[in-house]
């Protein structure tokens, strides 16, 4: 029986056989999704006065001060 064995007998062989460089597939892109637009906290010196408007009709100032600062932006 002439058949070539179906591992290398040569150890220098056997080596190359082992370290052959194997055809990856790309896997396949993630679908991200946006970034929602997040806030930031940071420290800002206001007016006490400005400060006080702000904060007179209770809870939310913070986000009246961010509505202001946007329509200023805006414009």
């Amino acid at each position: 029986m002439a058949t070539t064995p179906r591992r290398p007998v040569n150890p220098l062989d056997a080596a190359e056989a082992l370290f052959k460089p194997t055809k990856k597939t790309a896997a396949a892109a993630v679908e991200r999704r946006p970034v929602p637009v997040a806030t930031e906290t940071v420290s800002i010196r206001i007016d006490g006065d400005v400060l006080a408007f702000f904060q007179e009709d209770g809870p939310g100032w913070q986000e009246r001060i961010n509505a202001a600062l946007r329509q200023a932006m805006e414009r």
